[in-house]
């Protein structure tokens, strides 16, 4: 089974499982992959670092499952947040915090996104913070060093690094899977 991280047109993200390639290839071209937030068939697979399988001790792969969970809880909460903003008409008048509150019982209230915002960011955080702790940073070799360990070649252990698109899609082609690292605020500056 390979596990996508999909993406589309529209900017929602979400995950596909697929029996390999050929499969997501042959469903997509069918019309059958289409996005759960809003219907549409336009998907393209985003940047994805390697899974790859290694002997951790069972806490470490617990910590990093439920930091993954989270991770996921946040982007579901981002969307809601973002299909219900998209949502809501333009105001026509200036809204009192009464009627804001009465007007968006029904949808995502829009006063606290921007606290759902900050604990979307801390979950992120906290994911990356475990993938780097847990993992090795190989820099620009990551596409080299993942078909390694993929292949038996290097010892199986958590990789992190930088790789081209083009390699991304190669390596999930091979059946290597990988999952990008979100991109933080402070990356930015």
């Amino acid at each position: 089974m390979i596990n996508y991280s999909l993406a589309c047109d529209n900017g929602h993200e979400f995950d596909g499982w697929f029996r390999n390639s050929g499969d997501y290839d042959k469903q997509k071209e069918m019309g059958l992959v289409t996005c759960p937030f809003c219907d549409s068939s336009e998907i393209h697979k985003r940047l994805m670092a390697p899974n790859v399988s290694t002997s951790r001790s069972q806490k470490k792969a617990q910590v990093e499952h439920q930091a993954a969970k989270a991770v996921a809880a946040a982007q579901a909460k981002a969307s809601e947040a973002a299909v219900a903003k998209e949502q809501q008409p333009a105001a026509a008048a200036p809204v009192s915090s009464e009627q804001a509150v009465a007007t968006s019982a029904s949808h995502v209230d829009l006063q606290k996104v921007p606290e759902k915002a900050k604990e979307l960011v801390e979950a992120l955080r906290e994911f990356r913070k475990q993938v780097v702790s847990n993992s090795e940073y190989v820099g620009d070799k990551f596409a080299e060093e993942a078909r390694k360990i993929h292949y038996g070649e290097s010892e199986e252990r958590g990789i992190y690094g930088e790789t081209t698109p083009d390699d991304a899609k190669e390596l999930l082609e091979e059946g290597i899977e990988l999952m990008p690292l979100p991109v933080l605020p402070e990356d930015r500056n």
